[in-house]
């Protein structure tokens, strides 16, 4: 008996269908996708309830305007660099990083201008940073 040898076909998957799934896929997310948001937040400036600490004799306050003007312990600068900034600061206190540095910003003071005064004193090397707060209304009627 001669049997017939039947052809082996191979078995093997077509992945050109599955190829052209996950492009069209891809063409979806990427045009269905928002790549940038732009977002503008209200935020309210922070209220402490806390008791006021005790004032400090020698320390560098910082006073930020609604306009971004600066002034160190009271003197008003001649401009808004931060440049002039870092030199009042470091006049100001004499070489001593020790001393407390207090920043006071009015509440529509522009950000930039706060992030100027904290990067100045990061790169003075000052450590002892306060930022100053009001007490809620609440507080202040009663």
């Amino acid at each position: 008996m001669n049997f017939a040898r039947r052809s082996r076909l191979d078995v093997g998957v077509d992945l050109t269908p599955m190829i052209d799934v996950v492009f069209l896929l891809l063409i979806f997310f990427m045009v269905s996708t928002t790549f940038i948001r732009e977002q503008r937040l209200t935020i309210d400036l922070p209220e402490s309830s806390e008791v006021p600490a005790e004032p400090v004799e020698h320390r560098v306050e910082i006073v930020v305007s609604a306009t971004g003007a600066y002034a160190v312990n009271g003197v008003p600068l001649v401009d808004n660099e931060g440049s002039t900034l870092r030199s009042a600061i470091n006049n100001v206190a004499k070489g001593d990083r020790t001393l407390p540095l207090i920043i006071t910003a009015d509440g529509s003071a522009p950000h930039r201008a706060v992030v100027t005064v904290l990067d100045a004193a990061a790169q003075l090397g000052f450590n002892r940073l306060s930022i100053t707060t009001r007490k809620p209304a609440d507080d202040e009627q009663n």
